[in-house]
């Protein structure tokens, strides 16, 4: 049985297993648990997914409650995956501000998902990375 969870005081190590056994960990800085700390610390609205108390999948977001959740990381476990998982981890992400937007930025590897399960693409998204970009 998987038990879903607001767990905003999600550890470091856990958070960084399940990067890492989702594929998320590719384009995550598992190597720095500072950042990987801050960004559990900064973060406000943490869901995560449990099956006999492993973390199997976790949706950390940013969110003003009222306006935008911006869900920064959908990870599942590779080996829990097309299971229901992510999108029960989004629903209850959506629970916490059904005001609200969700907005997030596709991981390539899961492009495809996300219309799948419901979500509209909007094409107008920017970003930046380095601040030296900016002209």
């Amino acid at each position: 049985m998987v038990v879903y969870s607001i767990e905003n005081n999600l550890g470091v190590e856990e958070f960084k297993d399940v990067l890492i056994r989702s594929s998320l960990g590719e384009r995550r800085p598992i190597n720095d648990p500072s950042k990987l700390s801050k960004m559990l610390e900064m973060a406000n609205l943490i869901v995560t997914a449990r099956q006999k108390g492993t973390v199997i999948g976790v949706a950390r977001s940013l969110s003003d409650f009222a306006f935008c959740t911006y869900l920064s990381d959908l990870a599942v476990d590779s080996a829990y995956q097309k299971k229901g998982i992510g999108r029960e981890l989004i629903r209850r992400t959506k629970m916490e501000s059904p005001d609200a937007k969700l907005i997030l930025l596709a991981a390539p590897k899961a492009i495809p998902y996300y219309p799948k399960i419901g979500m509209t693409q909007y094409e107008y998204c920017y970003y930046l990375d380095q601040i030296e970009q900016l002209t």
